[in-house]
């Protein structure tokens, strides 16, 4: 049985840390966002500075899971590099990124390709309705890797993968055998984790990036999607860096250089702000 309880956490914004794209299982309804978390069903409101939680799960798990243990005021400080980032950061003040959990943020990221926010929660609402544990009505828990390893094909394909069905298939069986133990990427560099999970099928460098981001504590990640591109197209292809590098790869390796160790942080807000509302005049 769930209970009600409130958190007074610094600098947090609950509207925008689970609309700006990082998560795929919490829908809004009026002031109440709904969503799952590993076997529980969750339900969370902001009511100013305080947080109104409906769930079993502890104050503690969600100071860690909603990354209330960052100090943002120094991340600011940190990526605050130009007059673009600066007003992502006062506009969106209080996003925070999440800790997810690195199995489900695997599978999730590799069906977000080429794929809109909707598409993504529509597959993985029905992945997991298919092969998860029903938690509530219409809430289900994310299938384990042995789960999707030993699922046929033809039932996978009704959860409307496409491409995708083969590439999650192996991952799960690369990650239910051992061939790839998730808990080994936490100890890694950045690069060598990198390198690790883009051996599976179906992981670019931007797959792997969004999974080390907000499932393995890379901050130092920075995905480069469509958005990413364009920001930097638009603003910074001025930068001597591009003269002779402009692929997506070096973007990434740009954002780490220009925005230093939390650059994932300016990288999540960046985004937002571009979904949000577009190309900004600066002056």
């Amino acid at each position: 049985m769930s209970w009600t309880y409130r958190l007074k956490p610094e600098l947090f914004d609950l509207n925008y840390t689970l609309d700006c794209g990082q998560v795929f299982r919490w829908g809004q309804e009026g002031d109440w966002w709904t969503g799952v978390v590993g076997d529980h069903v969750i339900r969370l409101s902001q009511d100013q500075d305080r947080l109104i939680v409906d769930s079993k799960l502890s104050p503690e798990f969600l100071t860690r899971y909603f990354r209330l243990d960052d100090n943002l005021p120094s991340i600011y400080e940190s990526i605050n590099r130009d007059l673009l980032i600066d007003r992502a950061i006062h506009k969106y003040r209080g996003l925070r990124l999440i800790r997810q959990d690195p199995w489900e943020c695997l599978i999730s990221y590799m069906l977000s390709t080429a794929s809109s926010i909707p598409t993504i929660q529509k597959r993985i609402f029905l992945l997991s309705q298919f092969f998860g544990q029903e938690l509530e009505p219409g809430y289900f828990s994310f299938p384990a890797p042995e789960t999707l390893a030993n699922a046929d094909l033809a039932e996978l394909d009704k959860c409307k993968l496409g491409f995708r069905t083969q590439n999650v298939k192996a991952a799960a069986q690369a990650v239910a055998s051992g061939e790839l133990d998730l808990d080994v990427l936490f100890r890694l560099e950045y690069k060598y984790a990198r390198e690790r999970l883009m051996r599976l099928r179906g992981v670019g460098e931007k797959v792997a990036d969004c999974v080390l981001l907000f499932a393995f504590e890379k901050m130092e990640a920075f995905p480069v999607d469509t958005h990413i591109r364009q920001i930097i197209q638009h603003y910074h292809i001025d930068d001597s860096y591009f003269e002779a590098c402009t692929n997506m790869s070096c973007m990434g390796d740009w954002g780490r250089e220009y925005f230093g160790q939390y650059c994932g942080y300016a990288q999540e807000y960046l985004y937002y702000q571009k979904r949000m509302e577009g190309f900004l005049s600066l002056y």
